[in-house]
């Protein structure tokens, strides 16, 4: 059994809770479909949480601006976010330089996807593993998806759009739709979103992750504090006060 996690952003009371959840569940192998860091407080914590827990970690398109700076699509306010999080990550003199370095060539190691058990993981989608959008209303789409079917082999697990589903040839689905869980081989091919840990966009505040057994794919919610970090937010004047205001309503 696997644990599926996906942009965390910066948010250590979700990704605590998160992993309490996994750990009652018993489940011990975790796999990080990137985005660690970005938009919340605590980036720091969060990226060593997740170094320390987790089997696979895969590059985000967050990791990959701290890295290499913003692309052109980012926002004003994600872009700001972004250089914040990269002093605190890479430049605060008030840590170690070992540190630094340490988190450094993390983010530099991180693969933009891998294949376990001859299933695929990607932070945005398998033609274009940090970048590419996958949203419900591409399912509508059938030249974006069919080059994103093409690209890939059966199933194919992301994170990226906040947003859980899966989109098969017949179009996407929302996991409310199908009580929370998919089994692998009800579609030839099968594109699943597992969500949001810590900045959710589909209505539903609650932290979103994914246990998977190779064979069952199970969205799960958690509750957490989210008035917590979304005042640890505001206090952080390069932060737009918009990032801790969508986490209440989860968008």
């Amino acid at each position: 059994m696997k644990a599926l996690i996906s942009d965390i952003h910066g948010n250590l009371e979700a990704l605590r809770a998160v992993v309490d959840e996994i750990d009652s569940l018993g489940i011990k192998e975790i796999v990080c479909l990137g985005d660690m860091v970005g938009y919340g407080p605590q980036p720091r914590e969060c990226l060593d949480l997740v170094e320390s827990i987790a089997s696979n970690i895969i590059l985000g398109n967050h990791e990959e601006a701290i890295l290499h700076g913003c692309p052109p699509n980012f926002s004003p306010r994600a872009r700001r976010a972004i250089e914040w999080t990269r002093k605190v990550l890479l430049e605060d003199a008030s840590e170690p330089v070992k540190t630094r370095e340490r988190r450094h060539d993390l983010l530099k190691s991180l693969p933009t996807d891998c294949k376990i058990e001859g299933v695929t993981y990607v932070h945005g989608s398998p033609r274009s593993p940090t970048r590419e959008y996958v949203l419900p209303r591409d399912a509508g789409d059938k030249k974006k998806m069919s080059g994103i079917f093409e690209a890939m082999k059966d199933y194919c697990f992301c994170g990226h759009s906040h947003t859980p589903g899966i989109f098969t040839p017949n179009g996407f689905t929302h996991p409310s739709e199908i009580f929370d869980l998919y089994m692998l081989g009800t579609d030839e091919k099968a594109l699943i979103n597992v969500g949001s840990v810590g900045q959710p966009r589909d209505g539903d505040p609650r932290a979103c992750f994914v246990t998977f057994d190779g064979d069952t794919v199970v969205w799960r919610r958690v509750e957490y504090n989210f008035e917590a970090v979304a005042n640890k937010i505001y206090a952080i004047k390069e932060l737009d006060r918009f990032l801790g205001d969508r986490l209440k309503e989860g968008r």
